[in-house]
């Protein structure tokens, strides 16, 4: 395996320079930090910072990776997997990859050379190949959490039938035309846009890419001076959904009279909007539950089981947006 002293001569920094690299932290020029890291997955290297006096025993510590704590989905997702895993005599170290890839592979690097007992784990792009492959070097159990990812123990929502629900919702309330909010290859996309073809809406369908706020304004306000009937937006998250409305309030557009919206994980500032937000409700409790669960049988019964493959279920909460 390659040292540190290694690492330090083949980047041209300082064997310091390179500890305080891979040891997280955040004082070292950006440039050089990524040339470190680039270096040390590049040969595989594992800092063992606790495994030294470790090896052979449990640290009763499971890293937690979430894509973005400041949506309160993921705040109440933490907070649910923290009680579930302290009731088992376990602590949590969160990392929050804020959707970057880089910060995902950076922190799975953390997670390694820690040597946490387990991961529970949010992938950005759960049917990647690079999130795959770094799935795979981790040498601890992995269970994905909110979204399913092949060859893993995956609990999770639905996101397919999820996005069917909305769409079924919005045409049953009479809507004509839509729009997504969200990454197209997000599995609420998929079923939305397929349930809205069944319905025979084939050329009313948009998806917008959520950047920032200007380019989602500059979206809606192009779609909203095309002719057409009553719009059905629906959003990848409260978030999204919560910057929508706020363009459409500028844009002078009644909701729900001309455009409805819907907006996922059902976090608790949808129910004190005006108008207050439709959302759709995840089962964030039983989630955390069974997934610490079935990471801790994969940490204290080390042996061949068969993946766990668990969908649940998700309910519409119909408010007055749409």
């Amino acid at each position: 395996m390659i040292t540190m002293t290694e690492i330090a001569k083949l980047t041209h920094v300082s064997q310091p320079t390179v500890s305080r690299v891979l040891n997280g932290s955040q004082t070292v020029a950006p440039e050089i930090r990524e040339r470190v890291l680039a270096c040390a997955r590049e040969h595989d290297y594992q800092l063992n910072a606790l495994a030294k006096g470790l090896q052979g025993s449990q640290t009763k510590l499971l890293g937690v990776l979430v894509t973005d704590i400041s949506n309160g989905f993921f705040a109440d997702l933490a907070r649910e997997v923290e009680a579930a895993a302290r009731q088992r005599g376990y602590s949590i170290i969160l990392f929050n990859s804020g959707d970057s890839p880089q910060n995902e592979r950076e922190y799975l690097d953390v997670v390694r050379r820690y040597r946490v007992d387990g991961v529970l784990a949010v992938p950005i792009r759960e049917t990647s190949g690079e999130w795959q492959e770094y799935a795979k070097k981790l040498d601890v159990p992995i269970v994905a959490v909110t979204r399913r990812a092949e060859g893993l123990d995956s609990v999770y929502v639905d996101h397919v039938q999820a996005g069917a629900m909305v769409a079924e919702h919005l045409m049953e309330r009479g809507f004509q035309r839509f729009v997504f909010i969200g990454e197209e290859y997000d599995g609420k996309f998929i079923g939305f846009r397929r349930t809205l073809e069944e319905g025979g809406f084939t050329e009313q369908i948009s998806n917008v890419v959520y950047r920032e706020d200007i380019q989602l304004n500059q979206a809606l306000r192009t779609w909203f001076r095309r002719p057409g009937g009553r719009t059905g937006i629906f959003a990848g998250n409260d978030i999204y959904a919560l910057r929508a409305l706020d363009t459409l309030r500028t844009l002078n557009i009644p909701v729900p009279e001309e455009a409805g919206i819907v907006g996922f994980d059902n976090t608790s500032i949808g129910r004190y909007l005006n108008p207050r937000l439709s959302s759709v409700s995840q089962p964030i409790a039983q989630m955390a539950q069974e997934a610490v669960a079935r990471l801790l049988d994969r940490v204290e019964h080390p042996g061949p089981l068969e993946l766990m493959n668990h969908p649940l279920s998700a309910s519409l909460v119909v408010r007055e947006s749409a």
